[in-house]
């Protein structure tokens, strides 16, 4: 018999580690997993050659999601915050984002505004956050990974600004739900967070 629908709602600004959490939660629980931001990165992506956002948003495939690399440039990062500051490009992906959420087995979902607007009802709902110079730090050691030629203090920036126009957008701003559990991770391992994150979850599972 298939497992009920049980959804868990994560936000948080970037960096903080919500990717990272959201993934393990989905690995430990058997939950399938939706990176949200992906969507809006595709999105942006596909604007820079001039198409029009909202037409973006509505012609959005499931492939467009593969190329995570292509997705996680500065250029397409900020392009995404633009992007999801347009009402009609969010109400374009409302649905997808909620059929995901409400599949049976369990989902986990990570963005923005998972908790706030897209699944207010979401049985776990957590916000994670971190100091801006520490997830500056994370961000500008992801980017030299990958072989982009950043400063810190650039991706500081981009970090403040990100966070501005998210948290300032009339449509879905960036902030916690009021019965978010806020997990701050500046001074967390990966593991503890992940960790505190399970136990959060397997209690409201209980």
């Amino acid at each position: 018999m298939e497992r009920r629908a049980f959804t868990v709602a994560i936000d948080g600004p970037a960096a903080a580690g919500k990717g990272t959490v959201s993934r393990a939660l989905a690995a430990h629980f058997g939950f399938a997993h939706l990176d949200t931001g992906l969507l809006y990165r595709a999105t942006g992506l596909r604007t820079l050659d001039g198409t029009d956002p909202v037409e973006a948003a509505r012609a959005l495939r499931a492939a467009d999601l593969d190329d995570d690399d292509a997705l996680r440039t500065p250029d397409v990062a900020q392009a995404a915050s633009r992007v999801a500051a347009l009402p009609e490009v969010r109400a374009a992906l409302v649905d997808f984002q909620r059929a995901f959420a409400r599949r049976g087995g369990g989902a986990v979902l990570d963005g923005r505004d998972i908790g706030t607007v897209i699944c207010p009802d979401a049985e776990v709902k957590l916000y994670v956050t971190a100091s801006d110079e520490v997830r500056a730090d994370r961000r500008h050691r992801e980017l030299l990974d990958k072989g982009h030629d950043v400063t810190r203090e650039a991706v500081l920036a981009d970090l403040r600004a990100r966070d501005a126009r998210d948290s300032a957008r009339a449509a879905a701003p960036l902030r916690p739900a009021p019965d978010a559990v806020q997990l701050d991770t500046s001074e967390m391992s990966i593991e503890d967070a992940v960790a505190t994150a399970i136990a959060e979850v397997t209690r409201r599972m209980g």
